[in-house]
């Protein structure tokens, strides 16, 4: 994907090695605004193996304005029985605050539907927090549903270790 200009100077742009502390901080305020601030365990060298190692099994767009990332999209393909094809997860959507309403998310996101289309994914998914009403009256504005019937769930810590023990 090349990279698309976009307003007031900036561009969105596929990550590169050296984005990962400018990835990490919009994690952090992701995090913050999720009510979650001290969640983020991840490190700048982690989100450079995991983006940019020797196997990399994630990818991440950025929105850079003077030199700053100011938004993000880290996602990964995940794969469908049903359809035989591959989709995407979009893992994390972040705009500042202060950079918010100028078209960066929307921008974002379609480049990941872009991304798909031109791929022959079937899907592209991501969760939203139910409280969340700004985000997710965004992604209905850009024709997204949610989809009441499926409940999310996750596996982690000691819950996770205890499973996968023998």
């Amino acid at each position: 994907m090349e990279t698309l200009s976009l307003a007031d100077g900036a561009v969105l742009r596929p990550a590169r090695p050296g984005d990962a502390g400018g990835i990490l901080d919009c994690v952090r305020g992701l995090a913050r605004y999720e009510r979650e601030p001290d969640a983020v365990r991840t490190t700048a060298d982690d989100l450079h193996v995991a983006l940019f190692g020797p196997a990399p099994a994630v990818s991440a767009h950025v929105v850079e304005r003077d030199g700053e990332i100011v938004g993000i999209a880290v996602w990964f393909l995940n794969y469908s029985t049903w359809t035989g094809r591959h989709g995407i997860y979009l893992e994390d959507l972040f705009v500042r605050e202060d950079q918010r309403g100028q078209g960066y998310g929307r921008a974002l996101v379609a480049t990941l539907a872009r991304h798909c289309v031109e791929r022959g994914y079937a899907r592209l998914n991501w969760a939203v927090l139910d409280w969340n009403t700004p985000a997710l009256d965004f992604y209905g504005s850009l024709g997204a549903r949610p989809q009441p019937e499926w409940v999310g769930h996750v596996l982690t810590g000691d819950r996770l270790t205890a499973l996968g023990t023998p």
